[in-house]
């Protein structure tokens, strides 16, 4: 089953769980404020994408805590993205055999149908 990592406010996640319903796809969601992601899960996702990928430097939690101000190595924002899940890019869906960070619309059809 492809569980769907993300808040349910976010955009993003919604067209990603719209796709899925329309395409009569059976997924799982996890509200990653409810169920915060391990320091070991976070380190699995980088490992099959990049920190600067999963780490979302354009959104509000980003800005709220003046990050940029920090210049964040790539521990650094390891470090933050296991203190603060919000700071993940949104939706990260796991197949169980790879991930994809963010909603890309091409990329969801090649993968799913």
């Amino acid at each position: 089953m492809i569980k769907v990592y993300g808040i349910k406010t976010c955009t993003s996640v919604q067209k990603a769980l719209k796709f899925f319903k329309d395409n009569d796809i059976e997924t799982h969601f996890i509200d990653i404020r409810k169920d915060v992601p391990s320091s070991s899960m976070i380190e699995n996702w980088i490992n099959q994408s990049d920190i600067n990928i999963l780490f979302n430097s354009k959104g509000t939690k980003y800005r709220t805590l003046k990050l940029k101000d920090l210049n964040l190595d790539d521990n650094g924002k390891f470090k933050w993205l296991c203190t603060e899940p919000m700071l993940l890019k949104r939706p990260i869906i796991d197949d169980s055999i790879s991930i994809i960070v963010g909603f890309d619309m091409d990329v969801y059809k090649s993968r799913f149908i």
